[in-house]
């Protein structure tokens, strides 16, 4: 099990690469960072049966939350700029991770479907997910509940088909791409 500050990291050394190769990447926002690590805690409960990381995660106004990380960048909406910017220790924390097979791949798979979404679209996308909709407010959401929720969705090897369920949710949450690409391919 790692520290959360040391998934963070990986986060944060990973969006800093990103912004590095792609002018077009937005630094990556406390907000986000909340929403990524509950989805790391997610798969890794879904495929391996534990936590990643030790913190309980917690349902605030906003969506899924990890006090100890609002505490430390309570006063920062991004949290790779200047105002924190990536030291040695967190590259160490990153090399660490890369080299963790089995939460690499996690990590991986976690930060290429939901990487790329902005901080409000991944708060939305929470809100609609049972797991926080079901627990009351500034309360933690039991491991149970998320693993119950997520059960299966990250294990590529469960399942290769896609339920038209799945098929709707996803057309929903890219409705701009897909009205866009439809209308591209009418002309």
């Amino acid at each position: 099990m790692y520290d959360v500050f040391q998934i963070l990291n990986w986060l944060r050394v990973k969006n800093a690469k990103d912004m590095q190769n792609n002018p077009y990447i937005e630094e990556l926002t406390q907000m986000k960072a909340m929403k990524l690590l509950y989805y790391i805690q997610a798969a890794s409960l879904s495929i391996t049966g534990h936590r990643m990381f030790d913190n309980d995660i917690v349902a605030w106004k906003y969506g899924p939350a990890i006090a100890e990380v609002h505490e430390v960048y309570k006063h920062c909406r991004g949290i790779v700029d200047s105002n924190s910017p990536i030291t040695s220790e967190d590259e160490a924390d990153y090399n660490e991770l890369q080299n963790d097979k089995e939460n690499l791949d996690i990590l991986e798979g976690v930060y290429s479907v939901y990487g790329y979404k902005s901080a409000y679209d991944l708060m939305r996308q929470t809100h609609t997910e049972d797991p926080w909709l079901n627990t009351e407010q500034s309360h933690v959401i039991s491991d149970d509940s998320i693993k119950e929720f997520f059960d299966g969705s990250f294990d590529s090897k469960k399942n290769t088909s896609v339920d038209t369920d799945t098929l709707h949710r996803l057309f929903d949450e890219n409705k701009e791409v897909m009205d866009w690409l439809k209308d591209k391919w009418s002309t």
